[in-house]
This record gives structure tokens, C-alpha cells and sequence, in this order.
């Protein structure tokens, strides 16, 4: 792809969101200053790094921004919640609104939407609230399975569970994140990931990212220390199947209601692409998977943030 056009002035002040009270404060700090770096390598010197807390809503109103562009991964970053003190203080932002935000953060009610796409495929799972019986709630589900707090990122509080003895266990670390858990059959594949960006308000998947990682799963020490996976682009599929798997995670996207940048998550068996989860604030490190899908397809780390900058506002 040829370099992107922005559509947004030069002289514009944009305020980076980074950092936040998530439990990935740390990595949207690199995110952000990944992609402070490159506006002012783009040409956006009043570009600011501005470190979200629970004064955002005055930094915001005092910094007098144009456009902010969000970098926050996780809780009040990636849930509608700054998207809400955006709309209220109507500044443009990049990426998607509060709806689709809020959606997507939790992995349950995003299961329920796509579900009335029966072209979406997906693992047996249960829905388990804080006090429920565990073990009532799974009792029809195979093992191994998987337990995920229902609205986090990173793969914190995510485990394996081989067998019913450790079901419990495996649930109690999950609900120290969030009250809701997701209990989901594990499928036995390989996991790959697919962005989806648009231009000129038209989405389109990037090249498909196969990871291999080198622990049991794709952990956080897996998603953010080099070296602890292989990344295979353009994965190892085949046209058809590749074809088949962008046009579900652009299925997926519209669905949910996201605009400007997502990332999709696959697991892979038999040809057959089961959704986990969209992020819809995706990793801009430079170890992040959704720069090395762009790049795979000739966008560079620059441009990638200007056709996420050029999104700004198209969430309405």
C-alpha cells in the first residue's frame, strides 16, 4: 500500500492517550509512546503524551486537544468509558465509540452479538457471575477448558484447566479481575490474528499473523518479551482459507459496530477460524501483533498510525 494521506492538519493538537489504571497500564505506555514518536516523525509536532487519571476529563478540557488519539489498553480505556469524556467534551478520537467499545471489552455479551452470525464460529462456553457454582455452570462443557475474566486484556487472569480438580482454582484467579468469568472448551489448533483498518471509511482485513508461542499458550510473558514467539506472516493457509478468515473478522468488526482500527483473534483447527475475542484498542509496541500485520502488507509502523489517526470522528 502507498503512503497514507492524512486527513487531518498538520498544526492540529493531538493528545496521545496512554498509560490509564488498567492492569496494561504499562504496555499502553509503550503503545503511546510508539505512536507519539511517530506523529512527530509524520509531522504533528503539537503532538502531546498525555498520562491518563482520574483527572483525565480536566487535562483534557485544560490541554484545549483537537483530536485524541487512544492508546489506552484495558479498563476506562478500552470500554467506552474515555470514549464517553470524549463525546462529552467533543473532541474527536480514533478507533471505536462507546457502544462497540463496551461491547467488545467483554467477552460474553461480544459471544452473544456475534452468535446471530451463523457464519461466526465459536467454542462451547459458560457464562459464570461471582457466587454461581462453577462446576453447575460447566458441567456440559469438554476439557480441557479455558477460563478468561470476562473484561480484561493481555491474558491476565487466563488459565488452562486440564482437569475438574483444578477448575476451581483456575476460577478464583479469573474473579480477581473481574466478577463475570468466561469458561470456554479449549480448541486444540493454532492461533492466529488478523487486524482490520480502515480507509476512506471502508474496512479491510490486514495479512493474517500465525504465532507460535514457545510456552503452553499465548501468556503475557509470550505476547510481550522477544523472542518468546514466532511470528508466521502471512500465516501458513491456504488462499481460500485466508480469504474465508479475513472475511469473518470484517463480518465480525461490522457486527460489533467498531470503526477505525480492531484486531481479531482466531484459533485455528481443521480450516475452520474460531473467533476469541476483538480488541478493539490493539498493541502498538514494537512487539505488537497488529504493526506486524500492517507491515506484512507494505504499511509501515508510520502509516499504520496515520490511517488510525485519519479515524478520528468516524465513530459517531
Amino acid at each position: 500500500m502507498q503512503n497514507i494521506v492524512s486527513k487531518i492538519d498538520k498544526s492540529a493538537k493531538i493528545a496521545v492517550l496512554c498509560g490509564g489504571m488498567s492492569s496494561e497500564a504499562e504496555v499502553s505506555m509503550r503503545s503511546g509512546k510508539g505512536c507519539f514518536d511517530a506523529l512527530q516523525r509524520l509531522g504533528f509536532k503539537n503532538s502531546e503524551m498525555v498520562v491518563v487519571d482520574k483527572d483525565i476529563a480536566l487535562k483534557l478540557k485544560e490541554g484545549k486537544y483537537d483530536y485524541a488519539f487512544n492508546a489506552l489498553h484495558g479498563k476506562y480505556g478500552e470500554d467506552g468509558c474515555i470514549q464517553g469524556i470524549l463525546e462529552i467534551l467533543r473532541i474527536p478520537y480514533t478507533g471505536c465509540g462507546v457502544m462497540a467499545s463496551s461491547l467488545c471489552m467483554n467477552k460474553e455479551y461480544t459471544k452473544r452479538i456475534l452468535s446471530t452470525c451463523t457464519d461466526i464460529p465459536m467454542a462451547k462456553s459458560a457464562f459464570v457471575r461471582k457466587g454461581e457454582d462453577v462446576y453447575e455452570k460447566t458441567k456440559d462443557l469438554k476439557y480441557p477448558l479455558f477460563t478468561k475474566p470476562v473484561s480484561e486484556g493481555s491474558s491476565f487472569g487466563m488459565t488452562k484447566v486440564d482437569k475438574p480438580e483444578d477448575l476451581k482454582a483456575a476460577y478464583e484467579l479469573a474473579v480477581k479481575y473481574n466478577d463475570d468469568v468466561l469458561i470456554e472448551e479449549f480448541i486444540d489448533g493454532f492461533f492466529v490474528t488478523v487486524g482490520v483498518l480502515e480507509c476512506e471509511g471502508e474496512p479491510f482485513a490486514t495479512e493474517i499473523l500465525e504465532i507460535r508461542p514457545k510456552n503452553e499458550w499465548y501468556d503475557f510473558e509470550a505476547k510481550y518479551t522477544s523472542g518468546m514467539s514466532d511470528f508466521i506472516v502471512p500465516a501458513n493457509l491456504s488462499e481460500d482459507v485466508t480469504k474465508h478468515v479475513k472475511e469473518v473478522a470484517v463480518k465480525a468488526f461490522e457486527t460489533a459496530g467498531c470503526r477505525g482500527v480492531s484486531r481479531i483473534d482466531f484459533m485455528m483447527k481443521d480450516n475452520i477460524p474460531y473467533l476469541l475475542e476483538i480488541n478493539t484498542s490493539p498493541g502498538m509496541t514494537t512487539v505488537s501483533d497488529l504493526p506486524a500485520q500492517a507491515k506484512a502488507m507494505n504499511i509501515d509502523y508510520d502509516n499504520l498510525v496515520l490511517l488510525i489517526l485519519n479515524s478520528a470522528g468516524l465513530n459517531k
